[in-house]
């Protein structure tokens, strides 16, 4: 969906989607539900690592678009991909879903509970997006993204991983109608209070610095510098916002990965995303120092720091 398709449908232009996002196009998927974009990720990433899927002995999905609201969309893929020996359970953690589904995995393999887990960062925000808000609707695409996290000798791997989040700012970004709080009612008119709310200014200034912050604290836990970090794959939300982090890390903008032009913010999805592409592209090396870092509704964010 590119931005000339958006200015057939809300009073804007693709001059002011660019100069204010970096996006040209996103991706809609159209007849897919969440899980088919996170089975085809996941049979991508298993067949990468070259992993048998009773192997799998857990499935982390981030979404915020699960197919059903109950059970889990991580079940509906552990189903349908055959993982007969494999927990699976959902991270509801907006755009840092990965990163956080990537630090539990971490987690649960440093400590010796498991051997082998899958993490899935998937989104189908056309389902979420009100196409009615010319600020939001522009914004996001749908997509999906899975890594499998392996105990394995040897240098490489998750360095160091760092998760937070703040509630007092859940309605800078948020759906405030459809839960158990404000549930639908018969008289309800789907004035948009049900889908995707956000007050861009304060959620971009609390995004710079927060971003920054916990990019900052993996590599300094780490031991390192931000000049001994190859590449930076950051949450694809709006490049001013990546200018911005790249600028409170005093490093070159040729330092991070950027495909936000091509598919927009695609939240959870967004950093594995990012991440896949830039492994096929060869932006990465063995023995390199990668950061993932990302932002999103709660609020929550987080970073980790990977040696590929």
């Amino acid at each position: 969906m590119t931005n000339a398709d958006f200015e057939k449908i809300v009073n804007t232009s693709d001059e002011w989607i660019t100069t204010r996002t970096g996006i040209k196009e996103r991706r809609i998927a159209n007849g897919l539900a969440t899980s088919d974009m996170a089975v085809a990720a996941a049979r991508a990433a298993i067949e990468m690592a070259r992993v048998r899927h009773d192997e799998i002995e857990m499935v982390i999905l981030g979404t915020v678009t699960p197919d059903y609201r109950l059970p889990s969309a991580a079940c509906v893929v552990q189903e349908k991909m055959n993982f007969p020996n494999a927990a699976a359970f959902d991270v509801v953690a907006a755009c840092a879903g990965f990163i956080n589904g990537l630090s539990i995995a971490s987690s649960y393999i440093e400590n010796k509970i498991l051997k082998k887990a899958l993490v899935i960062g998937v989104e189908k925000l056309s389902s979420f997006a009100n196409y009615k808000d010319r600020n939001t609707c522009v914004l996001f695409g749908d997509a999906a993204g899975a890594v499998v996290v392996s105990a394995e000798e040897g240098e490489s791997g998750v360095i160091s991983t760092y998760i937070k989040s703040d509630g007092k700012y859940r309605t800078l970004l948020w759906a405030e109608v459809g839960g158990c709080v404000n549930p639908y009612s018969q008289s309800f008119d789907f004035d948009g209070r049900d889908k995707i709310i956000m007050n861009g200014s304060d959620v971009f200034k609390i995004a710079v610095k927060e971003m920054g912050n916990a990019t900052i604290k993996v590599i300094e836990d780490a031991g390192l510098t931000p000049a001994d970090i190859a590449l930076v794959v950051p949450h694809q939300a709006n490049i001013r916002i990546v200018e911005a982090l790249a600028k409170r890390l005093k490093i070159s903008m040729d330092k991070v990965f950027l495909n936000i032009e091509k598919y927009g913010n695609t939240s959870a999805a967004s950093v594995p995303l990012a991440l896949d592409q830039a492994n096929r592209t060869g932006r990465l090396k063995s023995g390199d120092y990668i950061v993932m870092v990302a932002f999103g509704g709660g609020l929550t964010w987080g970073a980790s720091l990977v040696r590929w």
